[in-house]
């Protein structure tokens, strides 16, 4: 995906204690990893395989592995820096269900089919930082790169019937938007629509802490 700056307000991935093996620290990975995680023991597959997009600095599957692990994991980032910092946190670890980070521009038509069969694809907090375009294509792609009966996760901010619903959402989304008006919050109604356009089924919106949302989409298995 193109990568996008974001403005200060925007949570940041920073070196991890002197940046050893390339280590990078999201401190909102941190806080919302506990919820992700007991969110996916509810409605994640048992067993198969999993596709991260948009994995950040590793902090994330890590503890989706730890808590899943009958699923094989798949990371992917597309900055090095990332994908670094996403095997540093698995080497530190004794999982053994999570392979080595893929370099994966997940906004850009064609990667589904390369990357099909995949039991569950989780994205979190990726979606208010791309254009309405690019999310499209992200959603029509990762349609295609899910078994039948697969399941596809989308957790971050949103509009929600169009309309922000706290003050502090308002002002990130206005920040968001004056630094590259291509982005922002997207509606979660639209985002439901695109979802169904791709084939999917609507299984669930869940809301989560922080003002967030889960949107949890099934391929059918007819």
């Amino acid at each position: 995906m193109p990568i996008r700056s974001t403005p200060g307000t925007a949570s940041v991935a920073s070196p991890q204690g002197g940046n050893q093996g390339g280590k990078l620290f999201a401190p909102s990975a941190a806080r919302n990893l506990d919820a992700l995680c007991d969110l996916l023991i509810q409605i994640a597959p048992a067993q198969g395989r999993a596709l991260e997009i948009a994995s950040g600095t590793g902090q994330h599957v890590v503890g989706y592995a730890a808590c899943l692990p009958g699923l094989i994991w798949q990371p992917t980032e597309v900055e090095q820096a990332r994908r670094a910092s996403i095997d540093a946190y698995v080497a530190e670890t004794d999982l053994s269900n999570i392979r080595t980070a893929l370099t994966l521009d997940a906004t850009a038509p064609g990667w589904g089919k390369r990357l099909a069969g995949q039991d569950l694809i989780m994205l979190s907090n990726l979606l208010h930082l791309i254009s309405a375009s690019e999310a499209k294509t992200l959603i029509t792609e990762a349609a295609k790169a899910m078994a039948a009966g697969g399941r596809l996760v989308i957790y971050g901010p949103f509009m929600r019937a169009d309309e922000l619903t706290s003050d502090g959402d308002a002002a990130f989304h206005a920040a968001l938007r004056a630094h590259d008006p291509e982005i922002g919050y997207k509606d979660d109604f639209d985002t439901l629509d695109w979802l169904q356009d791709a084939g999917l089924d609507i299984v669930n919106l869940i809301e989560m802490p922080a003002n967030n949302l889960a949107l949890i989409a099934e391929k059918s298995s007819g």
